[in-house]
């Protein structure tokens, strides 16, 4: 076999970002050199490490092991680099990947306790959501991530070895609307209150959820206003533009005009957060990590 770091660096983009368009964005490259590339690693190995299915690319089993030997060659070559260098890191470096709705409570409290226990270990963070996060992981472009599961809570992705998993919280997930207005004093709707009411939330992309709308809305949820932030979603709630589903951990954090509402005559919604990393024996920085991730509150 005869691979160059380039060919192994797009495997990993293209197992992250699940499509060869994505990789090709993120590595400056076009759509063909990344084609081209694929093509020759394929060739070199002797077999088919990608297919493709129509939300985008997935490593076959041969591209999951040869992604496992990649990791490792990357990794040696970034150390090497920053030995010829002399820029090797006076402090531990955690990259962890965190899921959209925890930056406002779960990231500054975890943050905060790690400065406390562990002020060595260097965390830096990128977001996304829990199917983007799992390819993170898996690629080696991040550390840890916070993920969410639903009942009945089955691994984060089928793939092996499985992620190893630790529990940080289950949350229920409520109705964010108007202090003012249709629901106003209020402590609950019911679900059939919610077919004609505009909505605030981030479609669905390819493999990515739809968050924001409630996931047991018996109907097609009428999108008006659409947000990635939690932030911009509850300001516009707060300005009486519509309403979007929000875990109740962000209570703490809502802006003025913004109640929260538990929604009847439908099953609770209960969203567990996890923190996962690759399987096998953790670093001291990320044992740090995950234990003030995990900490009680």
């Amino acid at each position: 076999m005869d691979f160059s770091s380039v060919s192994l660096r797009v495997l990993r983009q293209i197992a992250e970002s699940g499509s060869f368009t994505a990789a090709a964005a993120r590595l400056g490259y076009t759509q063909s050199a990344v084609s081209r590339q694929a093509v020759a690693l394929e060739r070199s190995v002797g077999a088919t490490l990608f297919e493709r299915h129509p939300g985008g690319v997935r490593l076959t089993p041969a591209g999951l092991t040869l992604l496992r030997h990649a990791r490792a060659i990357l990794g040696s070559v970034a150390a090497a680099e920053r030995d010829l260098t002399g820029t090797a890191p006076r402090s531990e470096r955690v990259r962890l990947g965190v899921l959209l709705s925890a930056g406002a409570v779960l990231l500054p409290a975890a943050l905060a306790r790690l400065t406390a226990t562990s002020p060595q270990v260097r965390v830096t963070t990128r977001e996304g959501t829990t199917p983007g996060l799992v390819r993170a992981l898996r690629a080696g472009s991040i550390d840890l991530a916070l993920l969410t599961s639903r009942p009945p809570h089955r691994p984060p992705d089928g793939e092996s070895p499985r992620l190893h998993v630790e529990t940080v919280e289950d949350t229920e997930l409520l109705v964010a609307a108007p202090a003012t207005g249709a629901f106003a004093g209020r402590a609950s709707v019911h679900v059939d209150e919610l077919l004609d009411v505009d909505w605030i939330a981030t479609p669905a992309t390819g493999s990515e959820p739809m968050l924001g709308a409630w996931p047991g809305l018996p109907g097609r949820p009428r999108i008006v206003h659409s947000a990635r932030d939690w932030l911009t979603k509850l300001h516009l709630v707060a300005a009486g533009l519509g309403v979007t589903t929000v875990p109740s951990r962000l209570a703490a954090v809502l802006p003025s005009g913004v109640a929260m509402l538990r929604v009847d005559g439908a099953p609770r919604e209960i969203r567990r957060v996890l923190v996962a990393r690759l399987p096998g024996p953790p670093s001291p920085a990320i044992i740090a990590v995950t234990s003030a991730i995990t900490a009680p509150q």
